[in-house]
C-alpha cells in the first residue's frame, strides 16, 4: 500500500470514529451515516475551528483530527436534521 491510500484509509477512518462519536453524542446513524457525516464533518469542523480562530490545544495530531471532525459531524448532523 503506498502512502497516498494509507492517507485515505486514514481519513476514512477518522470519518468513521467522528461520525460514530457525533451519532452517539446527537442519537442515530448507521455505518454509512457515520462514514459520511465525519467525512464532511472533517472538512466542516476543520474550516468552523480556522473561522473562528479556535485551536484545541490537543498535543496529539489524530485524536486533534478525530475531535475536530467530530465536532463537524455534529454540527452537520444537527444541520441535516433541521432541514429534513
Amino acid at each position: 500500500m503506498d502512502a497516498r491510500t494509507q492517507q485515505i484509509v486514514v481519513f476514512l477512518l477518522i470519518g468513521l470514529v467522528a461520525g460514530w462519536l457525533a451519532s452517539f453524542i446527537v442519537q442515530g446513524g448507521g455505518l454509512i451515516q457515520y462514514l459520511v457525516s465525519g467525512v464532511i464533518g472533517a472538512f466542516v469542523g476543520g474550516y468552523l475551528l480556522d473561522l473562528l480562530g479556535i485551536r484545541l490545544g490537543i498535543k496529539n495530531p489524530l485524536l486533534a483530527q478525530v475531535t475536530t471532525a467530530t465536532i463537524g459531524a455534529i454540527v452537520v448532523v444537527i444541520i441535516a436534521r433541521l432541514i429534513v
